[in-house]
């Protein structure tokens, strides 16, 4: 079953002029607003904590504080913390209500505290490793958290372990010798080495006393890929005796998607764990008991080495202990969304709302525990970062959109018309000040009879009567989706306030638009996609404002990739300029300095020596020559900590541009991983990017 939303919100096209007392938006203004995330609310439904973080652009730093906040935005929002330049985060009420556990950089590394009514925090933690993601047991008696240690010390006492930790990392940062030695993958991911260390679940008693590693053993218990987390990845059994947790794959870590759900004591000495979910060789994740105790809920897919295959909702009856009862039962199978993130609502076991992307956007949805009543609960841009009250059934979450960073709500669950409340109200004086256009959703016939959903956003000012440059802009994943959304890295308002029209594709492998719509970019990259965009750009060309002699065109990772593509092949020709971040330009070489195997493996069949025609199909560099035929202009950045997308891949490219004398330029951040987070490189990644489209596509109307 396709779920297809109409936003009739959402169909208001950016305004013809400006208002007179708003300005288009400025780059620094992306470091100037404040950034929301992780809101909780209390157990009565009453009162949100969320984090505040705030960017010190010339001090190149930022610093997050805890807010507090009434459920129902009676009053204004106050801080909690003052972490004075560090970084309070993650916070989580006690079964009680009455502290708050959350962790904290403050002590000089990240441990655990918590702050109660007296608002005076108190470190819980002292891990030589660190302490990450706390959650509270059900009677609130215990904490549970993650370290990341060397496991051949994870059996000892954990005084005994805890030295010898500290003492083999004051070694190795001692040391004159750097060398690296790797045993197994993963060695590094994403933008850090790895190394031998894993990720472990530790627990000690409510006051921090009693320390102990539960999941002993070379392997992690909190998932070493995002992919697979959903929030909270462990939790404690109702009767606070045991663990369930999003374990890695016990081999072929690097090589398959088979995370599963484990269980210990919280004693537990032993290196082997109880898995639960050995019937599925698929990825299984974020454990949820109910309010009552007496069942189980997590997110599964079905099929093994695919991490882009739908997520659904299954459940179990269990024992306190968390033993399952019986077989799971598939909560969303039949209907044709992958969920993001779920929560159980209320205090009985009837009902879940969840997230999940649908035709550009992310709306909460609901649905009964018997898998009937399933709709859309609340639908405005991108929802997020679910939490729902034990009583009053209350629910806080995050909204953003493409013409505002998120925001904490609220509402009463159920909502047949939820008006949600903004409790955090963290922007709203910057937001006053600027001229944020509305994106326009259209619809692009393309292959296949179906239609291709695009956003096409109009800069401030816009004059329809004028001839208008075009920002082509095509997204990451390539499992992902363009939505009405707000991002601090790649933000569409931001490129239309330099004087463009941002036209946004969601082309073949978006999210949101059916799992078939999903499925049939595997081993076809430079295939249907690419004749998506090729329509998306036609459509955008006959605009009756656009100007298609200034068109430039740019993208990151998979965007990246296509910008490659593009310039090997005719729509090369369609565009003034390109520029490409952190992309993939040799599958060849790709494959065996990638972090995440499985994804190479999935989109091209199996292996580079058992399926070298799939690798070479698509592969940009196979058609390199071609870029001294078309010699479109192209930025490339590429950066030195970039693991997924490997540093070679832009040296690579840039070579081949240079050697065949196109225009071209190469900009390295050594310091930066597939994205630019810091904030005065973002601030220069932004001039040299803008500054390559308006030599090449100049800006304004015409």
């Amino acid at each position: 079953m396709r779920f297809r939303i109409t936003f009739a919100a959402l169909l208001l096209a950016a305004c013809a002029a400006p208002a007179a007392d708003k300005r288009p938006m400025k780059v620094d203004d992306l470091f100037a607003f404040k950034r929301v995330a992780a809101p909780q609310i209390s157990p009565d439904g009453k009162t949100v904590v969320y984090q505040v973080t705030t960017v010190d652009l010339e001090k190149n730093k930022s610093s997050t504080a805890l807010w507090l906040a009434p459920a129902d935005g009676r009053a204004a929002p106050k801080p909690l913390t003052d972490p004075k330049g560090k970084r309070d985060a993650s916070p989580r009420w006690s079964p009680d209500g009455e502290r708050i556990l959350f962790e904290s950089t403050r002590s000089g590394t990240s441990q655990l505290w918590v702050v109660g009514a007296d608002g005076e925090p108190k470190q819980l933690t002292h891990v030589s490793t660190g302490a990450t993601n706390g959650v509270w047991a059900p009677d609130g008696k215990h904490v549970a958290f993650v370290s990341s240690v060397f496991p051949e010390f994870s059996a000892k006492p954990f005084a005994e372990a805890d030295k010898l930790n500290r003492e083999k990392d004051e070694e190795i940062e001692k040391s004159p010798v750097k060398a690296k030695v790797f045993n197994k993958l993963f060695y590094r991911h994403w933008d850090e080495y790895v190394g031998d260390k894993r990720q472990h679940i530790f627990v000690c008693a409510a006051d921090g006393t009693g320390c102990r590693d539960v999941t002993p053993g070379d392997r992690d218990a909190s998932p070493s890929s995002t992919t697979f987390s959903s929030g909270d990845d462990f939790t404690f059994t109702p009767d606070g005796q045991f663990l369930v947790f999003t374990a890695v794959p016990e081999r072929d870590e690097a090589w398959s998607t088979n995370y599963d759900l484990c269980r210990v004591s919280i004693t537990n000495g032993s290196t082997k764990w109880e898995t639960l979910t050995t019937d599925n060789k698929a990825a299984d994740s974020g454990p949820r008991f109910s309010a009552t105790g007496k069942k189980l809920a997590w997110r599964a897919q079905k099929k093994a080495g695919y991490e882009a295959d739908k997520w659904d909702i299954v459940v179990a009856d269990c024992k306190p202990d968390g033993t399952l009862i019986g077989k799971p039962s598939n909560v969303t199978g039949k209907y044709d969304v992958s969920v993001s993130e779920f929560v159980w609502t209320g205090s009985f076991d009837r009902a879940f709302i969840f997230t999940a992307d649908a035709d550009g956007t992310a709306p909460v949805f609901m649905v009964q525990a018997d898998g009937t009543g399933f709709k859309v609960d609340y639908a405005a841009g991108a929802c997020g970062a679910l939490s729902a009250s034990r009583e009053r059934n209350m629910v806080a979450f995050t909204e953003a959109a493409m013409h505002h960073p998120a925001e904490v709500k609220t509402y009463w669950w159920p909502a047949d018309k939820a008006k949600p409340v903004n409790v955090s109200r963290a922007n709203d004086a910057l937001l006053a000040e600027l001229d944020l256009g509305r994106p326009e959703p259209v619809e692009v016939p393309v292959e296949g009879n179906v239609n291709m959903q695009m956003w096409v956003l109009k800069p401030p000012g816009f004059d329809g009567t004028k001839k208008w440059p075009v920002a082509f802009l095509v997204h990451g994943g390539p499992q992902g989706a363009w939505e009405d959304a707000w991002s601090f890295r790649w933000n569409p308002q931001a490129w239309a306030a330099q004087g463009y029209v941002v036209v946004l594709p969601n082309p073949r492998g978006s999210t949101g638009f059916g799992q078939k719509f999903v499925d049939e970019i595997t081993g076809d990259w430079g295939g249907k996609c690419y004749r998506d965009l090729m329509a998306g750009l036609d459509y955008a060309e006959k605009l009756p404002y656009v100007d298609k002699t200034r068109m430039g065109a740019a993208g990151a990772s998979f965007g990246g990739y296509m910008m490659d593509w593009f310039a090997v092949n005719d729509a090369a020709k369609r565009f003034q300029c390109l520029i490409t971040h952190c992309s993939v330009w040799n599958f060849e070489s790709m494959w065996g300095t990638t972090d995440e195997l499985w994804f190479d493996e999935w989109e091209h069949g199996g292996l580079p020596w058992e399926k070298p025609q799939k690798y070479a199909e698509f592969s940009p560099h196979k058609k390199a020559g071609n870029l001294g035929k078309y010699k479109t202009p192209m930025l490339v950045v590429h950066n030195d900590l970039d693991f997924r997308c490997p540093i070679g891949q832009g040296h690579e490219l840039f070579s081949a541009l240079q050697r065949q004398g196109v225009p071209s330029r190469f900009v390295n951040f050594p310091d930066e991983g597939h994205w630019v987070l810091k904030p005065k490189n973002s601030q220069y990644w932004h001039k040299e990017v803008f500054a390559w489209l308006k030599k090449y596509a100049p800006p304004g109307g015409r």
